[in-house]
């Protein structure tokens, strides 16, 4: 359960930011993980809203305080640094196929350069 991933992190639930230590399941998609809590509160309010048009609320810190925003930065920190370091590895993988920096470019929506850059240091 508290196995750390290939880069000796904790994966993390993309969403809430909490490690495995603190969830009781992590669902892996690519590049993405999500808890049974964050699945759970999901299913909660699919089943509210059921057969009402969705509304996003893409911004949550209007009804935040700022402790409790600063509160969140770790986590989402967190959240990123675990996304980079799995596209790092999909990248890999890839140039150790022998997929060329101009596809991996194009795929990420990159110049050739771009990508290499990014990513050459990892090779």
């Amino acid at each position: 359960m508290t196995a750390p991933d290939d880069t000796g992190l904790l994966a993390r639930c993309s969403f809430c930011g909490k490690p495995t230590t603190e969830v009781e399941r992590l669902v892996a998609g690519p590049g993405v993980y999500i808890c049974n809590e964050c699945i759970a509160l999901c299913n909660d309010i699919l089943a509210q809203h059921a057969g009402r048009a969705a509304v996003p609320r893409l911004h949550p810190w209007g009804a935040m305080g700022d402790d409790e925003l600063l509160g969140h930065i770790p986590r989402i920190a967190a959240t990123g640094m675990a996304v980079e370091a799995d596209l790092r590895q999909w990248v890999e993988e890839l140039r150790r196929r022998g997929v060329t920096w101009a596809r991996i470019g194009t795929a990420l929506g990159v110049t050739r350069q771009s990508a290499w850059e990014r990513f050459a240091g990892e090779e």
